[in-house]
């Protein structure tokens, strides 16, 4: 079940209404342009006002009894403005003035308040609660699934009762959170400057704020656990130059409606050409993902940062090569691995085809990865050798099967999960050895290379997540490479993945996701730069969805399927499960209403989906 309402982030703005936009304002950054001041005292993004929207409610009602007290400020503590002026209402003086709101903020669920004692003048709650998660300072969120408990007591001022003790730190009803903050990604570039990297932040601030508060957020970085795979162009000594307006140099309504935004950055002048093009990819994936309409006029020190740009501004086509989420070229299509062979699948005409060469003609294939291109195969394959030596084989070959290479031999291995480029594919031996062999197109050289995921078995301070995470039984890369989705002892985790100068890899920071899974997790994919698709054991929601960050965890119809679910995989639009009847596939582009299952027809039973990555 859904803990909030649904969220879908939109990776931009239509064409109709970027066009629109681009007429309407065009005239108008031109001659802000012209107008341009010759000097302005840089502004550090961290100072800029962030003076979130005003929701929930409003001051205490008169004559309210103290239990509902409680659980309206339970609501009001949705508000962060002012310092959580509007729940500090709720509070004694001397509460307000000693509440300590900046020791981290709880969200919980259907939160209980429990009388403990109450007098003419003087009462004690506790408040219990399942807890969903933990809001960061910087609007990260946490996933969690245990139980919150607190105690506040309560005072009468005058005649009406105010809370006169409560512990540091903030308790949010999830209902008010929902509605107050909502999600957003900045972006940033990954290692190789090839793609950029959604970074999940919850906010909760007014529309005319909102580019500022984003701008501010980007300067101040990633979140730390993904910090290390990623690049910020627009960090020290890089700042902004002035306000931020609308493409005219209106400092009305900036980000509202047409009219586009202006924004000049001090030192940007300095940067080559590439850092450019990843500064503006950065501001504007993150702008047009908030539905903060261009065009983007992006200035250096007072002129254009990209001259072809001077007249027209940024738009969301011009950094598309960037964008995460835009549509990759389906250039294999579907394949299955039926009875131990690799076959291309026509879904239009039912026709099942065994792919040329070795993998076309073997019968001993186990699970099969594709590379992007559909270049390259890398399959699990029986090794036939008698025991004690592995059962199975590592095999690594042309799409034409002309060329194969044995790479490593283990008793399992999980799925080959290919990077985007084609240039390492990563599984995992044993349920415990993490490997990454890497392809050299240049050369075709394939050699193995072990992965640093010693902090997979490490807890951390004051997790309830127990420990070690193993086996490991699903491992897939995002494709900008940062990230990769784990299972591991039937739960599901998200990894950072770090590339280190001495060309070593290494996953660290493991955070748990869709952490109230009441049953194990069998099969995991990216059906987003920021979402996944898990498959789970049980007839109860066996496919889900769930955000990077661990927040909404939502089910997929389960209508035709017949459980168990044994994997999912995932094309840019359409989902694709092996259950114990058949192949699956259902489209997401299809009204939610129509939104059911159906039969890949020609492949049959015990049959597995194969798509690239």
């Amino acid at each position: 079940m859904s803990r909030g309402p649904r969220t879908w982030q939109r990776a931009g703005v239509s064409r109709l209404r970027v066009v629109i936009g681009l007429l309407l304002v065009s005239v108008l950054a031109l001659s802000g342009c012209a107008n341009l001041p010759d000097s302005s005292a840089p502004q550090a993004l961290g100072t800029i006002d962030h003076a979130p929207t005003s929701v929930g409610p409003v001051t205490p009602v008169a004559g309210h009894d103290p239990d509902l007290l409680v659980r309206n400020f339970l609501t009001a503590t949705a508000n962060p403005a002012n310092r959580h002026q509007q729940a500090r209402e709720y509070l004694s003086p001397a509460a307000s003035l000693n509440w300590d709101d900046s020791a981290g903020t709880a969200i919980v669920e259907s939160p209980d308040t429990l009388r403990e004692s109450l007098t003419g003048d003087t009462a004690t709650y506790r408040i219990r609660a399942r807890k969903l998660g933990e809001l960061g300072a910087d609007g990260s969120f946490r996933a969690q699934d245990n139980t919150y408990e607190t105690r506040v007591e309560l005072t009468k001022v005058g005649d009406e009762w105010r809370i006169n003790q409560v512990e540091p730190g903030v308790v949010v009803d999830s209902a008010a959170f929902y509605k107050a903050y909502r999600r957003y990604s900045l972006y940033f570039a990954n290692t190789p400057g090839t793609s950029m990297v959604p970074d999940l932040r919850w906010i909760s601030t007014s529309k005319d704020q909102l580019t500022q508060r984003l701008l501010a957020l980007l300067s101040e970085g990633a979140q730390p656990s993904l910090a290390p795979a990623v690049h910020n162009v627009l960090a020290a000594p890089i700042s902004l130059r002035g306000g931020i307006t609308k493409a005219n140099g209106s400092a009305d309504g900036v980000g509202m409606g047409l009219g586009g935004v202006r924004i000049d950055f001090t030192g940007a002048s300095t940067l080559d050409a590439r850092s450019k093009e990843l500064l503006a990819a950065q501001v504007v994936l993150t702008l047009a993902g908030a539905d903060i309409l261009g065009p983007y006029v992006l200035l250096a020190d007072g002129k254009p940062l990209d001259d072809r740009y001077a007249n027209t501004g940024w738009s969301l086509d011009d950094v598309n090569a960037m964008n995460p989420k835009t549509p990759t070229a389906d250039r294999t299509g579907l394949h299955a691995l039926r009875d131990g062979t690799l076959v291309t699948v026509d879904t239009a005409k039912g026709h099942v085809t065994p792919t040329p060469g070795y993998f076309g003609t073997a019968h001993n294939l186990q699970s099969v990865g594709l590379s992007d291109d559909g270049q390259l195969v890398a399959a699990v394959a029986d090794s036939g050798e008698p025991a004690p030596k592995p059962e199975r084989t590592l095999v690594i070959g042309s799409y034409d099967g002309s060329t194969t290479f044995s790479v490593v031999q283990g008793d399992t291995f999980t799925r080959p999960s290919w990077t985007s480029d084609g240039g390492a594919v990563w599984t995992v031996i044993n349920g415990t050895k993490v490997v990454r062999v890497v392809h050299d197109r240049a050369t075709g050289n394939v050699s193995r290379q072990d992965v640093d995921s010693s902090t997979l078995t490490v807890g951390e301070p004051n997790s309830t997540d127990p420990v070690p995470r193993l086996p490991i039984t699903d491992l897939r890369i995002s494709r900008d490479g940062t990230r990769a989705a784990i299972i591991a002892g039937g739960k599901v985790y998200l990894a950072v993945v770090v590339a280190h100068p001495d060309g070593k890899y290494s996953l660290v920071s493991p955070q748990p996701v869709a952490v109230d899974l009441s049953t194990t997790a069998v099969s995991i994919d990216w059906s987003s730069p920021d979402t996944l698709v898990i498959a789970r054991e049980g007839d109860v929601n066996p496919v889900e969805s769930v955000y990077i960050d661990g927040s909404d965890l939502t089910q997929l119809s389960s209508q035709n399927l017949t459980p168990p679910v044994r994997l999912v995989s995932v094309a840019s639009d359409t989902f694709y499960v092996a259950d114990s009847r058949a192949v699956m596939q259902l489209q997401s582009t299809d009204p939610a209403a129509d939104r059911f299952w159906r039969e890949v027809q020609g492949l049959g039973t015990n049959v597995l989906p194969v798509l690239p990555g």
